[in-house]
Protein backbone atom coordinates (compact mmCIF):
# COMPACT_ATOMS: atom_id res chain seq x y z
CA UNK A 1 0.00 0.00 0.00
CA UNK A 2 1.62 3.36 -0.81
CA UNK A 3 1.74 5.89 1.91
CA UNK A 4 0.31 9.60 1.59
CA UNK A 5 1.20 12.79 3.45
CA UNK A 6 -0.78 15.72 2.40
CA UNK A 7 -0.78 19.44 3.24
CA UNK A 8 2.05 19.48 5.80
CA UNK A 9 5.15 22.23 5.94
CA UNK A 10 8.03 21.12 6.62
CA UNK A 11 11.69 23.18 7.31
CA UNK A 12 13.86 20.74 8.90
CA UNK A 13 17.08 18.98 7.90
CA UNK A 14 16.44 15.95 5.68
CA UNK A 15 12.69 16.33 6.24
CA UNK A 16 11.42 13.06 4.73
CA UNK A 17 14.69 11.57 3.58
CA UNK A 18 14.59 8.39 2.35
CA UNK A 19 11.00 8.45 1.57
CA UNK A 20 9.84 5.32 -0.26
CA UNK A 21 6.58 4.56 -1.89
CA UNK A 22 4.53 7.53 -0.90
CA UNK A 23 2.51 10.10 -2.28
CA UNK A 24 3.77 14.03 -1.15
CA UNK A 25 0.38 16.08 -1.99
CA UNK A 26 0.14 20.02 -1.25
CA UNK A 27 2.89 20.43 1.08
CA UNK A 28 5.46 23.33 1.58
CA UNK A 29 9.06 23.05 2.36
CA UNK A 30 9.88 26.53 3.81
CA UNK A 31 10.44 28.11 7.27
CA UNK A 32 12.59 29.34 10.22
CA UNK A 33 14.99 26.07 10.20
CA UNK A 34 16.39 26.25 7.09
CA UNK A 35 16.82 22.93 6.52
CA UNK A 36 18.79 21.14 3.71
CA UNK A 37 17.60 18.32 1.43
CA UNK A 38 14.04 17.70 2.19
CA UNK A 39 13.41 14.65 -0.42
CA UNK A 40 17.00 13.69 -0.37
CA UNK A 41 17.38 9.43 -1.23
CA UNK A 42 13.98 8.81 -2.21
CA UNK A 43 12.51 6.36 -4.28
CA UNK A 44 8.72 5.51 -5.50
CA UNK A 45 7.36 8.85 -5.00
CA UNK A 46 5.29 11.34 -6.46
CA UNK A 47 5.60 15.20 -5.36
CA UNK A 48 2.23 16.76 -6.35
CA UNK A 49 0.84 20.57 -5.68
CA UNK A 50 4.12 21.42 -3.62
CA UNK A 51 6.02 24.45 -2.53
CA UNK A 52 9.87 24.46 -2.03
CA UNK A 53 12.07 27.53 -0.97
CA UNK A 54 14.77 25.15 0.54
CA UNK A 55 18.04 24.17 -0.78
CA UNK A 56 18.56 21.12 -2.54
CA UNK A 57 15.27 19.49 -2.20
CA UNK A 58 15.82 16.26 -3.99
CA UNK A 59 19.12 14.54 -4.59
CA UNK A 60 19.87 10.96 -5.45
CA UNK A 61 16.01 10.59 -6.13
CA UNK A 62 15.01 7.42 -8.13
CA UNK A 63 11.39 6.63 -9.86
CA UNK A 64 9.78 9.81 -9.06
CA UNK A 65 7.25 12.53 -10.24
CA UNK A 66 7.28 15.87 -9.55
CA UNK A 67 4.21 17.28 -10.73
CA UNK A 68 2.19 21.20 -10.70
CA UNK A 69 4.77 22.53 -7.98
CA UNK A 70 6.59 25.60 -7.35
CA UNK A 71 10.38 25.74 -6.74
CA UNK A 72 11.08 29.42 -5.96
CA UNK A 73 14.66 31.39 -6.20
CA UNK A 74 15.74 29.93 -2.95
CA UNK A 75 15.47 26.41 -3.86
CA UNK A 76 19.49 25.98 -5.15
CA UNK A 77 20.28 22.77 -6.98
CA UNK A 78 16.81 21.33 -6.67
CA UNK A 79 17.54 17.75 -8.35
CA UNK A 80 20.80 16.44 -8.99
CA UNK A 81 22.04 13.02 -9.20
CA UNK A 82 18.27 11.75 -10.25
CA UNK A 83 16.85 8.97 -12.03
CA UNK A 84 14.07 8.06 -13.72
CA UNK A 85 12.05 11.22 -13.28
CA UNK A 86 8.77 13.10 -14.41
CA UNK A 87 8.71 16.97 -14.16
CA UNK A 88 4.88 18.51 -15.97
CA UNK A 89 3.58 21.96 -15.15
CA UNK A 90 6.19 22.90 -12.75
CA UNK A 91 7.43 26.48 -12.36
CA UNK A 92 11.47 26.53 -11.14
CA UNK A 93 13.33 29.49 -10.10
CA UNK A 94 16.20 27.36 -8.18
CA UNK A 95 20.08 27.96 -10.12
CA UNK A 96 21.36 24.83 -11.11
CA UNK A 97 18.39 22.90 -11.42
CA UNK A 98 18.98 19.22 -12.92
CA UNK A 99 22.72 18.21 -12.83
CA UNK A 100 23.90 14.60 -13.70
CA UNK A 101 20.74 13.29 -13.86
CA UNK A 102 19.58 10.28 -16.20
CA UNK A 103 16.25 9.21 -17.70
CA UNK A 104 14.17 12.39 -17.66
CA UNK A 105 11.12 13.79 -19.42
CA UNK A 106 10.20 17.32 -18.66
CA UNK A 107 6.62 18.47 -19.88
CA UNK A 108 4.89 21.88 -19.88
CA UNK A 109 7.51 23.81 -17.21
CA UNK A 110 8.49 27.08 -16.78
CA UNK A 111 12.00 27.17 -15.56
CA UNK A 112 14.25 30.14 -14.83
CA UNK A 113 17.27 28.75 -13.99
CA UNK A 114 21.11 29.94 -14.71
CA UNK A 115 22.82 26.51 -15.47
CA UNK A 116 20.46 23.60 -16.14
CA UNK A 117 20.66 20.20 -16.53
CA UNK A 118 24.39 19.66 -16.80
CA UNK A 119 25.82 16.36 -17.52
CA UNK A 120 22.58 14.91 -17.94
CA UNK A 121 21.74 12.25 -20.03
CA UNK A 122 18.96 10.31 -21.95
CA UNK A 123 16.59 13.77 -21.19
CA UNK A 124 13.17 14.36 -22.91
CA UNK A 125 11.89 18.22 -22.96
CA UNK A 126 8.87 19.26 -24.64
CA UNK A 127 6.06 21.92 -24.29
CA UNK A 128 8.16 23.81 -22.62
CA UNK A 129 9.69 27.54 -21.79
CA UNK A 130 13.27 27.79 -20.58
CA UNK A 131 15.85 30.75 -19.86
CA UNK A 132 19.23 29.68 -18.69
CA UNK A 133 22.70 30.48 -19.40
CA UNK A 134 24.90 27.06 -20.25
CA UNK A 135 21.64 25.45 -21.16
CA UNK A 136 22.37 21.51 -21.36
CA UNK A 137 26.61 21.94 -20.83
CA UNK A 138 28.03 18.88 -21.75
CA UNK A 139 24.72 16.38 -22.14
CA UNK A 140 24.19 13.87 -24.15
CA UNK A 141 20.83 11.14 -25.66
CA UNK A 142 18.61 14.36 -25.77
CA UNK A 143 15.55 14.84 -27.08
CA UNK A 144 13.80 18.12 -27.53
CA UNK A 145 10.71 19.26 -29.10
CA UNK A 146 8.46 22.70 -28.88
CA UNK A 147 10.85 24.21 -26.05
CA UNK A 148 11.31 27.88 -26.29
CA UNK A 149 14.82 28.69 -24.91
CA UNK A 150 16.11 31.98 -24.44
CA UNK A 151 19.83 32.36 -22.84
CA UNK A 152 23.71 32.52 -23.92
CA UNK A 153 25.84 29.52 -24.43
CA UNK A 154 23.38 26.58 -24.87
CA UNK A 155 23.90 23.58 -25.75
CA UNK A 156 27.80 23.34 -25.23
CA UNK A 157 29.58 20.02 -26.01
CA UNK A 158 26.15 18.22 -26.47
CA UNK A 159 26.33 14.74 -27.98
CA UNK A 160 23.59 12.69 -29.74
CA UNK A 161 20.52 15.30 -29.75
CA UNK A 162 17.38 15.67 -32.17
CA UNK A 163 15.93 19.23 -31.62
CA UNK A 164 12.12 19.50 -33.63
CA UNK A 165 9.82 22.32 -33.62
CA UNK A 166 11.16 24.76 -31.13
CA UNK A 167 12.50 28.54 -30.95
CA UNK A 168 16.05 29.50 -29.53
CA UNK A 169 17.60 32.85 -28.56
CA UNK A 170 20.88 32.15 -27.80
CA UNK A 171 24.27 33.28 -27.88
CA UNK A 172 27.38 31.08 -28.92
CA UNK A 173 24.65 28.00 -28.90
CA UNK A 174 25.97 24.67 -30.16
CA UNK A 175 29.75 24.83 -29.82
CA UNK A 176 31.63 21.89 -30.10
CA UNK A 177 28.19 19.78 -30.44
CA UNK A 178 28.07 16.30 -31.63
CA UNK A 179 25.49 14.38 -34.00
CA UNK A 180 22.73 16.49 -33.46
CA UNK A 181 19.82 16.87 -35.68
CA UNK A 182 17.43 20.00 -35.92
CA UNK A 183 14.20 20.26 -37.87
CA UNK A 184 11.57 23.27 -37.76
CA UNK A 185 13.56 25.35 -35.89
CA UNK A 186 14.21 29.06 -35.27
CA UNK A 187 18.15 29.53 -34.22
CA UNK A 188 18.90 33.34 -33.30
CA UNK A 189 21.99 34.45 -32.12
CA UNK A 190 25.17 35.15 -32.50
CA UNK A 191 28.07 32.31 -33.70
CA UNK A 192 25.91 29.66 -33.96
CA UNK A 193 27.89 26.11 -33.89
CA UNK A 194 31.34 27.12 -34.37
CA UNK A 195 33.76 23.60 -33.67
CA UNK A 196 30.59 21.20 -34.41
CA UNK A 197 30.69 17.49 -35.83
CA UNK A 198 27.68 16.17 -37.33
CA UNK A 199 25.48 18.51 -37.08
CA UNK A 200 22.44 18.62 -39.32
CA UNK A 201 19.93 21.40 -40.08
CA UNK A 202 16.25 20.86 -41.71
CA UNK A 203 14.30 23.30 -42.50
CA UNK A 204 15.50 25.93 -39.96
CA UNK A 205 16.03 29.67 -39.65
CA UNK A 206 18.94 30.52 -38.67
CA UNK A 207 19.27 34.20 -37.53
CA UNK A 208 22.66 36.17 -36.80
CA UNK A 209 26.28 37.20 -37.42
CA UNK A 210 28.74 34.79 -38.53
CA UNK A 211 26.75 31.42 -38.18
CA UNK A 212 28.60 28.09 -38.36
CA UNK A 213 32.52 28.11 -39.07
CA UNK A 214 34.98 25.50 -38.37
CA UNK A 215 31.96 22.62 -38.39
CA UNK A 216 33.15 19.24 -39.58
CA UNK A 217 30.54 17.49 -41.67
CA UNK A 218 28.11 20.67 -41.72
CA UNK A 219 24.73 19.75 -43.64
CA UNK A 220 21.87 21.98 -44.06
CA UNK A 221 18.87 20.98 -46.01
CA UNK A 222 15.73 23.73 -46.97
CA UNK A 223 17.33 26.30 -44.18
CA UNK A 224 16.66 30.44 -44.50
CA UNK A 225 18.71 33.09 -43.39
CA UNK A 226 18.57 36.57 -41.65
CA UNK A 227 21.48 38.64 -41.12
CA UNK A 228 24.06 35.72 -41.98
CA UNK A 229 27.35 36.92 -42.81
CA UNK A 230 30.80 35.60 -42.81
CA UNK A 231 29.09 32.00 -42.49
CA UNK A 232 30.61 28.78 -43.00
CA UNK A 233 34.29 29.56 -42.51
CA UNK A 234 36.47 27.21 -42.33
CA UNK A 235 33.67 24.53 -42.57
CA UNK A 236 33.54 21.35 -44.13
CA UNK A 237 29.83 21.65 -45.18
CA UNK A 238 26.68 20.48 -47.69
CA UNK A 239 24.11 23.19 -47.67
CA UNK A 240 21.10 24.03 -49.78
CA UNK A 241 19.79 27.11 -48.84
CA UNK A 242 16.57 29.15 -49.80
CA UNK A 243 16.36 32.76 -50.20
CA UNK A 244 19.69 35.03 -49.91
CA UNK A 245 22.48 34.87 -47.58
CA UNK A 246 24.16 38.01 -46.90
CA UNK A 247 27.58 36.43 -46.83
CA UNK A 248 30.23 33.48 -47.20
CA UNK A 249 33.56 33.46 -46.37
CA UNK A 250 36.19 30.68 -46.95
CA UNK A 251 34.25 27.59 -46.54
CA UNK A 252 36.63 24.91 -46.12
CA UNK A 253 34.99 21.99 -48.37
CA UNK A 254 31.64 20.41 -49.67
CA UNK A 255 29.11 22.75 -51.79
CA UNK A 256 26.86 25.49 -50.91
CA UNK A 257 23.89 26.26 -53.18
CA UNK A 258 21.64 29.77 -52.51
CA UNK A 259 19.17 31.13 -53.72
CA UNK A 260 21.04 34.34 -53.67
CA UNK A 261 24.70 35.15 -51.84
CA UNK A 262 25.37 39.19 -51.43
CA UNK A 263 29.25 38.50 -50.93
CA UNK A 264 31.04 35.53 -51.72
CA UNK A 265 34.82 36.13 -49.76
CA UNK A 266 37.49 34.30 -50.63
CA UNK A 267 41.51 34.32 -50.22
CA UNK A 268 43.66 35.44 -47.45
CA UNK A 269 42.58 31.78 -46.20
CA UNK A 270 44.71 30.08 -43.02
CA UNK A 271 44.14 26.65 -44.94
CA UNK A 272 43.26 25.01 -48.18
CA UNK A 273 39.35 26.64 -48.83
CA UNK A 274 37.67 24.78 -51.76
CA UNK A 275 34.15 24.43 -51.52
CA UNK A 276 32.26 25.02 -54.24
CA UNK A 277 29.85 28.08 -53.64
CA UNK A 278 26.42 28.87 -56.29
CA UNK A 279 24.48 31.96 -56.32
CA UNK A 280 21.25 30.75 -58.66
CA UNK A 281 20.73 34.32 -59.08
CA UNK A 282 24.29 34.15 -60.75
CA UNK A 283 23.46 30.88 -63.17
Amino acid sequence: MRKQIAYQTYDGERALYHLTETDVIGCVFDGPADGESALKECNDICVKDCSFSLRYPLWHTQKFTLCNSYLDAKTRAPLWYCRDGILSDCTIDGIKTVRECENMEISRCSVHSPEFGWRSKHMRICDSVIESEYFLFECSDLHISRLRMSGKYSFQYVENATIEDSLFDTKDAFWHCKNMTVKNTTLKGEYLGWYSENLTLINCHIIGTQPLCYCKNLKLIDCTTQGCDRAFEYSDINAAIKGHIHSVENPKSGKIVADSIGEIIRGNEATDCNAQIISLSEK
